[in-house]
């Protein structure tokens, strides 16, 4: 697997438990130190909530456990004892931060509160964990915030997502279509979710990517997160929640890696450029490399670039080569005694395999410039595969003919939940169920007299349809 092999995880003797590899905690902090400073300019705060959640506050909100009753995992034993009172380990924090909000708030002067936490969370999947995607235990991020006005948490929803796009796009190089759930797919207790969804051409299989959540008045209406107004009157807070996982890195993985392994985008990996020599049979000249070697490393250093030289004199060139591909390294720099006596080196890009002579002479600059050229170029690839993969359709038959080809189908659809469980029984029948992705924010224009292609009635929307993670 890829990776294993590509050293970002190693498995648990616990299924559907990794560890994370330096490779892969590495891109989870380089997209905290993006993400903190933005959030904090919008003034959340950082904090640290318990691991724990009591029964009791599970069941003040019965919908929202509903929702992820079969993933609770619950300490039932201390030693040897039988505890009393069983404890839930969190699936999420709405139930452990919400009863904390019901006692700083207390009046308008108290909010907005905006808090949020890196921390893990436990969801014990039942069946086929897939590494990053769905685990047992992962890490996240996730912000709770409450608001005087739903004007002001609609204006947040928006904001976190936007974030997402970017750590996706800008950071990943993966395109993500920003939209919103359908009602039966919204996060449960919820007034509805927000999205941004991406897609893996490769299996014409569609991940949720990140959320954004408007939970409306629900959860401060179970946890009582109250206010005086200025009027002196009490009301109900406005609450979001918002998060992104490691399964960020996980898409990253399936959308670029190839035959050869991981394919890494500079921004977010450990290693940017690997150096290695091309030994020679005279030791005058061997010495000659290695010195440009590390000169080399020096004055990428210099320039910020995450460099490494590989000196190991028991492996081939060719397969350092191949190991340094496995792991995705954005750009290798060959130097062997032809490239000292013309005063260059050998550059070969993992994204395209495009080998070029670069002389030493301003080397560093030149490197920085082609590390964002393979930035782009990436984002770009991936978006070209991805949108050869969305298909328009008007009729069912339309419908069942992209589905079968993998497709990303957008469709026009009444926007009722009937006809959505419809579909997604008659599809899990006849070929695997499909089921609504997301109604994208950006609506395409829909002509005047446009149909559902599900139940014939007035189409009110545009919605990506498709098989998911």
């Amino acid at each position: 697997m890829v990776v294993t092999k590509g050293e970002m995880i190693e498995y648990s003797d616990i299924s559907g438990c990794y560890t994370l590899r330096p490779t892969s905690t590495h891109i989870w902090r380089i997209l905290q130190k993006f993400f903190e400073p933005e959030i904090e300019k919008m003034e959340v705060e950082e904090c640290y909530f318990e691991l724990f959640v009591s029964n009791k506050s599970l069941q003040k909100e019965k919908d929202h456990i509903q929702g992820f009753a079969p993933e609770v995992a619950w300490v039932t034993r201390s030693g040897d004892s039988d505890l009393e009172n069983p404890i839930a380990i969190r699936p999420t924090s709405e139930t452990i931060i919400y009863p904390k909000f019901s006692k700083w708030i207390r009046g308008h002067r108290d909010l907005p509160k905006k808090v949020y936490q890196y921390c893990n969370v436990v969801r014990w999947e039942l069946s086929n964990p897939t590494p990053f995607i769905r685990c047992r235990e992962f890490l996240w991020q996730e912000g709770h915030t409450a608001h005087a006005t739903k004007e002001e948490a609609d204006i947040e929803v928006l904001q976190i997502l936007e974030l997402y796009r970017r750590l996706y796009e800008e950071y990943l190089a993966v395109p993500v279509i920003k939209g919103k759930k359908s009602e039966l797919e919204k996060f449960a207790g919820g007034l509805y979710t927000t999205t941004v969804e991406a897609f893996i051409p490769n299996t014409g299989r569609s991940v949720q990517g990140a959320t954004s959540h408007c939970l409306g008045q629900n959860f401060a209406k179970m946890f009582e997160v109250k206010f005086e107004d200025e009027k002196g009157e009490k009301a109900l807070a406005w609450q979001n929640s918002w998060g992104y996982s490691i399964r960020m890195i996980g898409v990253m993985v399936m959308v670029h890696s190839d035959d050869k392994g991981l394919v890494m985008p500079p921004k977010v990996s450990a290693v940017q450029v690997i150096v290695i020599n091309v030994p020679h049979n005279d030791s005058d000249v061997n010495r000659k490399i290695e010195n440009a070697c590390l000169e080399t490393v020096e004055a990428l250093c210099a320039m910020g670039i995450r460099v490494k030289q590989d000196p190991r004199d028991n492996y081939t060139p060719g397969w350092k080569y191949a190991h340094w591909e496995m792991k995705g390294v954005p750009l290798r720099i060959e130097i062997g005694s032809r490239d000292l006596e013309n005063k260059q080196v050998r550059t070969v890009r993992r994204d395209n395999g495009a080998k070029v002579n670069v002389p030493m002479a301003g080397l560093a600059d030149t490197v920085k410039v082609m590390l964002d050229d393979i930035q782009q170029s990436m984002f770009l690839v991936a978006k070209d595969k991805r949108d050869a993969c969305v298909q328009v359709i008007k009729t069912w038959d339309e419908f069942i003919e992209a589905l079968g080809q993998k497709k990303l189908i957008l469709a026009p659809w009444c926007d009722e939940e009937e006809v959505e469980k419809h579909v997604k029984a008659k599809t899990k029948e006849e070929s695997g169920a499909c089921k609504t992705l997301c109604s994208p924010i950006d609506q395409p224009e829909m002509p005047e007299g446009t149909l559902c292609f599900a139940s014939g009635k007035p189409a009110k929307k545009w919605t990506y349809w498709g098989r998911s993670y």
